[in-house]
């Protein structure tokens, strides 16, 4: 198992062998720097730290300075950690694309797009009370009765309610690598991936 962190591109499509028309998402992965090697002895665990994207030292803080100086590498943004590595990397490696092959699978993780306070119908995909029809002229998107009355008087815990939607962190397994771009650092997948243009990613296989 490997992994790297990239960004979302946006999404475009290429033509399979067979001529059909594959919608893809455009990521950027990596290139990546190990900033830590975590083993058993020392640490109770194995990990690798990879870290992405370059940052100015004035927005990164001192121990985060030293951290990076550690593994000779610029302050970079994104740190994440991967607990299982197929090969064996030390301090300051680099990793990039070449970890993956065209019609590899991977997971890809990353924080869905935030849509706010939103209505059940939204939300939860209700139907609505009703059209405009048994007296009714103005309920047409709300949830309709809860079904609490003298007994228990309050709304069971766990209903679906309105409330704040999207921003969650999100995981979808098993997409296809299209193709990969080494000299640009890009991977085509199939499918579509959680998260605005410019988000964070951490891809895995």
């Amino acid at each position: 198992m490997s992994g790297l962190i990239g960004k979302k591109i946006g999404m475009t499509s290429v033509f399979s062998a067979e001529g059909k028309n594959i919608p893809c998402t455009v990521i950027e992965a990596g290139p990546c720097v190990v900033t830590q090697v975590k083993t058993p002895e020392k640490d109770g665990y194995a990990a690798v730290q990879l870290a992405y994207d370059e940052v100015s030292e004035k927005n990164t803080s001192n121990p985060l300075m030293g951290h990076f100086k550690k593994a000779n590498t610029t302050p970079k943004r994104k740190l994440v950690e991967f607990t299982s590595f197929e090969k064996e990397l030390n301090l300051g490696d680099v990793v990039t694309v070449d970890i993956f092959e065209d019609d590899d699978w991977v997971d890809v993780t990353g924080i869905s797009k935030g849509k706010g306070f939103q209505g059940v119908v939204k939300r939860h995909g209700f139907g609505g009370v009703g059209g405009q029809t048994h007296g009714q002229h103005n309920r047409q998107r709300k949830p309709g009765s809860l079904g609490a009355s003298s007994y228990p008087s309050r709304v069971f815990k766990g209903k679906r309610l309105p409330g704040r939607t999207g921003g969650d962190r999100v995981k979808v397994l098993n997409l296809r690598i299209l193709k990969k771009l080494p000299e640009n650092n890009l991977l085509l997948v199939k499918g579509s991936i959680p998260g605005a243009k410019g988000s964070y990613l951490i891809i895995e296989d």
